[in-house]
Formats: structure tokens, C-alpha cells, sequence
């Protein structure tokens, strides 16, 4: 590729080819069948050539279309096991990378965003990019300090990428449901629509990256590097080493899922409560695993073991979708939790009305809506929870079979306008404990960060490892 496919008319073709090509398939698959081949097996190759044709074509195109891959990637936990085999594979593929642009658009762009002498701002600059993205890639380079960094360079043509990918996804919205059992993808592809300014916008995520680096510049669990230089399409951030998500939910160890889960559901919590912001894209490829710094120290000199010793931390990268929540996460969540935690029906019904998850012309029985929310917060009733892609499944089960009463009482909730991309960012956070397969204790982060989970009359019963009281509405 030697450049960013920009023209509309070859990105529309190739996305509007994906449905003809499923339809195709399906033709194909009946053929099979009535040639004498076992439904099941036509079904799997069937769904394997959907998956490899879908996602190749997201991954090609960038841009919007890779955003919406690496956004469903992370429920891949929920479908049936029998179809999530064909589609782990090329799901996962878009978390960590995408075909780079050639060296020469790099420079090109280095130029136009940094000025003629761009090379000057650094000692090193590697050529071949470490990662690439939907509307971005990184390369790894030195800057004229000697510090190590990673330099961000958006795709020339990104804007007109991700706005016409979009518009385009959402005329087959519905061709993609299967890859997400009880979740509308219109929704979430119209959200991603009204942030496209922001995805866009540098010096946005450079602000947002920087309140972060500040917050949790002195934290033992989470690492943010720190913004260096920002300009249009430009971003340089210190660069940071570790284990990428994706390889820990492939091959980690046990010890390294469970300490991957405890710390992501920690900074789910709590980076709204001590920044006034929600990291809002969620998926593996924008967190590593590191171990802590004494660690890391004793492994470059003559203790090999080293790198094994002290608990891991959490590196977080991306800060170019946020949620701006100055007060935190909204008390009505942590309140409602908790009044379905104590079988308060009557007290969560009327909260939840009152908030619009109910509309008023909408009559439902309190105790149904008990019924219908206690098992999703099954993580949070007990002291540690095993997150796995059997709970995950089971859950998108209950609410997305029509024979359901959970699926009928689910579609008559409503999801007001500002809790849509906390919801978001929570389900896909649930997403990646479930593929990581991690056992976390969600009651403890609940207790410390999640306004109105604790009664005002009680104290937290637990205050993570490491952490502070944050005084009330942030730091």
C-alpha cells in the first residue's frame, strides 16, 4: 500500500462487496450441504471465509473500518464457541496491526506537521513502524534529549477515511450482528461517527495523555509516558516497553492474567475519579504489561530472574478517544449497583426511571428489573470473580435470545445519551477480563473509586494496594 486508501469510491466498493460476499457464501454453504456435506462443517468453513474476507478487508482499509474491527474484537468472548474458533483468529489480528504506510509518506507528513528539518528534532528514527492503527501509526525514535519515544503519525486522509467507512458500515449494520449476540452495532458506529473530531484532534489526546502521565506520574501499578512534542497529525510520547495485552491473553501466565485483570478493572474506576476523564478504547493493543522498575533494573544487569520479581504494572496507551467526566463516573451507577447488590428492587426501578434508563411512557415490574440486572453484576457480589468466555456467553445468551425474558424486558430499557460510551467502555473493559480469563477482585476497585457504591454512612471497606484517597471530584 503506498498510501491511505482515500477515494471513496474504492473504499465504498470494497465494503459494499462484504455483504454480497456473505450472501455468496451462504449460497455456497447450501450447495454444500445438498451435495451431501454435514451442515455443521459447510456452517464452520462457511464462517471462517466470512471472518478471514471481513476482517482482511477492516484491516486494508483503516481508518473507520479498522476502528469497528478492533471495537468488536473485544467481544469475541461472548459468541458461541463453536463460531468464535473461525473468528478469534482474525479478530485478534486487528488489535496489535495493520498494513503500514511506506517511509516516504512518513517523511512526508513529518515535514509538512514538524517543518523541513524535522530530523533535526531527533537523534534516532526507525523507518519501519512498531505499530500501526486505525488512523495512525508509531515509530520508534530517540529524541534530540536522548530520551527513547514513540512518534504518532496520522494517516494522511484519515478524516475522510473514518467518516466514509462509518456512513458505509451502517447501511449493513445489521449483516454484522452475529459477531456481538445482544448488542445493536448501529449505535455503537454512530458514536463513533460523533467523535471523529476528537479521534482527529492531537492536541486533544495530548492533553488528555498528559492530565494522565501527571495523575499517575508517582503510581506503583500504572504507567502513562509522558506527551514530548505535539503538532497537526503529529503526537511524540515517550516510549514504553512491556508485554502487549494481546500476547498476555494468548500465552500469560495465570499470574499475569489475574494481575492484567485486577489492574485494568482498577483503572477503569479510578482514572475517572483522579483525572475527570474515562479512557474510552478499550482494547488489547492499548495496554501492556511491565514489570516494576526495580525489577526491569536488576533484569538489564546480572540477575536474569529479575524480571520476574514485584508485581507487574499496567501501561496504558491512546488517549484519543475520552470521556470528559469532571465529577467521575456518575453516582447513579455505583448507587444502582448497589441497591441491586441489596435486593432493592423498588429503590433501583425508581432510579433508574428517574435517570431516562426508563422511559415514562414505560411500565415495568421492579422485581423483573432486579431479576433482569443481578446476574450481569454477578462479578461484583462476590469477593473475586473468574471472568471467562463461558460467563460472557451465557450473559449475551440470556439477553440476546428472543424467546428470553431478559431479552424482552432488555429492549424495553433505554440507554440515555450520556451513559452510552461509559456502557461502552465498560462492556468492552468486561470484554477483555473475559479473554484474558483473569480472576479479579471488582468489589475491592468498586468500593475505592465507584461513587455512591458505598453508602455515605460507611467507609470503604478496602483501599487497593499502593492507593490514596482521591478527595472528593478528583485530583
Amino acid at each position: 500500500m503506498s498510501d491511505l486508501p482515500r477515494k471513496a469510491v474504492t473504499r465504498t466498493a470494497k465494503l459494499a462487496a462484504l455483504p454480497l460476499g456473505f450472501a455468496g457464501r451462504a449460497t455456497w454453504g447450501l450447495g454444500k450441504r445438498i451435495g451431501g456435506r454435514s451442515a455443521e462443517l459447510v456452517a464452520r468453513e462457511v464462517q471462517q471465509r466470512t471472518a478471514d474476507q471481513l476482517f482482511k478487508t477492516l484491516g486494508e482499509l483503516k481508518g473507520g473500518a479498522m476502528k469497528l474491527g478492533q471495537a468488536l474484537s473485544v467481544f469475541e468472548s461472548a459468541l458461541p464457541e463453536e463460531i468464535a474458533g473461525p473468528y478469534r483468529a482474525a479478530l485478534t489480528k486487528l488489535q496489535e496491526a495493520a498494513p503500514p504506510l511506506p517511509a516516504a509518506t512518513v517523511h512526508t507528513v513529518l515535514a509538512e506537521r514538524i517543518g523541513e528539518d524535522w530530523r533535526e528534532y531527533f537523534l534516532e528514527f526507525e523507518d519501519k513502524p512498531s505499530a500501526a492503527a486505525s488512523i495512525g501509526q508509531v515509530h520508534r525514535a530517540v529524541w534530540h534529549d536522548g530520551r527513547e519515544v514513540a512518534v504518532k503519525v496520522q494517516y494522511p486522509g484519515a478524516g475522510e477515511a473514518l467518516l466514509s467507512d462509518l456512513t458505509q458500515l451502517s447501511r449493513f449494520a445489521r449483516l454484522l450482528g452475529p459477531l456481538v449476540p445482544g448488542m445493536d452495532i448501529k449505535p455503537l458506529i454512530k458514536e463513533m461517527r460523533d467523535r471523529v473530531s476528537e479521534e482527529l484532534d492531537y492536541e486533544l489526546e495530548a492533553q488528555a495523555q498528559q492530565v494522565h502521565a501527571e495523575e499517575f506520574a508517582d503510581d506503583p501499578d500504572v504507567v502513562i509516558p509522558g506527551v514530548v512534542h505535539q503538532s497537526d497529525q503529529v503526537l511524540v510520547t515517550e516510549w514504553m516497553d512491556g508485554v502487549p495485552l494481546a500476547d498476555i491473553i494468548a500465552e500469560g501466565t495465570t499470574e499475569q492474567r489475574d494481575r492484567a485483570g485486577q489492574l485494568l478493572a482498577r483503572f477503569l474506576f479510578s482514572g475517572p475519579a483522579r483525572t475527570g476523564l474515562l479512557h474510552a478504547d478499550p482494547h488489547p493493543g492499548n495496554f501492556r504489561l511491565l514489570p516494576p522498575a526495580e525489577a526491569r533494573d536488576e533484569a538489564d544487569g546480572s540477575d536474569e530472574g529479575g524480571a520476574e520479581a514485584g508485581p507487574w504494572r499496567l501501561g496504558v496507551l491512546d488517549f484519543g478517544t475520552v470521556d470528559r467526566l469532571p465529577g467521575g463516573l456518575p453516582g447513579t451507577i455505583g448507587e444502582s449497583l448497589r441497591m441491586t447488590l441489596e435486593g432493592d428492587a423498588a429503590g433501583v426501578y425508581g432510579l433508574l426511571r428517574a435517570e431516562g434508563f426508563v422511559k415514562e411512557s414505560i411500565d415495568l415490574e421492579p422485581d423483573e428489573v432486579l431479576d433482569y440486572l443481578l446476574p450481569i453484576i454477578e462479578p461484583a457480589q462476590v469477593e473475586e470473580f473468574a471472568f471467562s468466555r463461558g460467563w460472557l456467553r451465557d450473559q449475551a445468551a440470556r439477553i440476546a435470545d428472543p424467546r428470553s425474558p431478559a431479552h424482552q424486558l432488555g429492549r424495553q430499557l433505554n440507554l440515555p445519551p450520556s451513559y452510552l460510551l461509559i456502557h461502552r467502555v465498560t462492556l468492552s473493559t468486561i470484554g477483555v477480563l473475559c479473554q484474558l480469563g483473569a480472576a479479579v477482585r471488582l468489589r475491592d476497585e468498586l468500593e475505592a473509586w465507584l461513587p455512591g457504591f458505598v453508602a455515605e454512612s460507611e467507609e470503604p471497606a478496602f483501599m487497593p494496594e499502593s492507593q490514596e484517597p482521591v478527595p472528593e471530584g478528583g485530583a
